[in-house]
């Protein structure tokens, strides 16, 4: 535990101990989809289609739940030998075998678009991958997916199917942990944030502005909003993804304060930018700002907030919802331990070292720290 520049050490178990009873903890649905794919040609050449994002239908859900085809952003796997019109993998579901073809599209960057398509309508892509994907375990374990991952690779309280990494902060969290938190008075919500490959791309620059951040998907129910509006000031995040889409709101917020109530129709998609925060001051407190996105809910009718963010939390960012942080011990030189140091004011260094000279494990399934805000940097709510 950090707080008040104090470092201290105790068993994720006694969690509730450190967390304040009129806290709010919010964390992170999404569920880790089995996106890896691997295909064999006549030729004996083994292509891997790593999906990362669907393209057409765009919603998860819905691309998910297709029965017709579907249009993916995916990383290849030998693209040189993806030559043909298509390839085609047999796919045993039940007592039936269903025949998923996918076809290249066109490149962007390292990412090609892939339409996918299968000859049986009663069956959903998410059962398909269900069936033969494998579960994407971050590349730094060096190994491949074992069975054990499907289970210990997800959360407890996963449950919306899209990400292709954990949310790995919430591995930490057992039911008896989340009824010992419900007891000592706790409240907890939910967001979710996709997580993209990008969060394993390293920063390899020297001004971090010149990061290129990956943009990722998340969704919000009204009532969430609701709760974490009243919570404004004993805000706990569960981990860096649910960090980056609390904080995320609070520019939606601004964008749409600012925004007349009859042009919300021409709003295609919510998306705040990496650098958003830091081209000019803010002076909408939190409160106003998540006021200004319920609004704009029930003028629209949605009980669910659906946008991007390309957000970059880095030393010098101003906390704006978020008090505590929960989250495990990251790579260095990666943009969560940018988000990290901004948390903490610059401090990271002195608790990275305290956890390698007390063997405390790191990344996904490594130890995990609660980090406290600096009351005397937070701005009013």
């Amino acid at each position: 535990m950090y707080r008040d520049g104090t470092i201290s050490e105790d068993k994720f178990y006694h969690i509730g101990e450190y967390i304040p009873g009129s806290s709010l903890l919010v964390y992170n649905n999404t569920r880790v989809i089995q996106a890896r794919l691997v295909f064999h040609k006549s030729t004996g050449a083994r292509i891997e289609v790593f999906c990362l994002a669907p393209i057409e239908p765009y919603d998860y859900q819905l691309s998910l739940s297709s029965t017709t085809g579907c249009v993916w952003k995916c990383m290849l796997g030998n693209a040189k030998k993806f030559n043909t019109e298509y390839i085609e993998l047999p796919v045993n579901i039940g007592t039936r075998v269903v025949h998923l073809r996918a076809q290249k599209g066109s490149q962007q960057g390292n990412t090609y678009s892939v339409h996918f398509t299968w000859d049986d309508t009663s069956i959903a892509f998410s059962e398909i991958l269900e069936a033969i994907g494998e579960l994407p375990i971050p590349p730094y374990l060096n190994r491949k997916t074992e069975e054990s991952d499907k289970t210990t690779y997800q959360t407890v309280y996963s449950r919306i199917k899209g990400s292709v990494a954990a949310p790995t902060a919430g591995l930490h969290f057992t039911q008896d942990v989340l009824n010992d938190l419900r007891h000592r008075g706790i409240q907890t919500t939910e967001v979710t944030l996709h997580v993209g490959a990008g969060t394993f791309q390293p920063v390899k620059v020297e001004d971090a502005n010149e990061h290129p951040m990956h943009t990722e998907i998340i969704a919000v129910p009204r009532q969430a909003i609701a709760d974490i509006q009243a919570g404004l000031g004993h805000i706990v995040a569960v981990g860096t993804t649910s960090m980056r889409t609390l904080e995320s709101l609070y520019f939606m917020g601004v964008r749409l304060k600012n925004i007349d109530a009859a042009a919300y129709r021409d709003i295609d998609t919510l998306h705040i930018n990496q650098h958003e925060p830091y081209e000019r001051e803010y002076s909408l407190s939190a409160h106003e700002a998540l006021q200004a996105i319920l609004d704009y809910l029930d003028a629209t009718g949605q009980d669910t907030l659906h946008a991007e963010t390309q957000i970059m939390i880095r030393p010098g960012y101003t906390f704006r919802i978020v008090d505590q942080l929960i989250t495990n011990f990251h790579q260095p030189k990666s943009t969560l331990l940018l988000l990290v140091s901004a948390f903490v004011d610059g401090d990271w260094r002195r608790i990275y070292d305290y956890a390698l000279s007390h063997d405390f494990r790191f990344l996904s399934y490594g130890d995990s720290s609660i980090l406290f805000r600096r009351k005397e940097n937070n701005i009013t709510n």
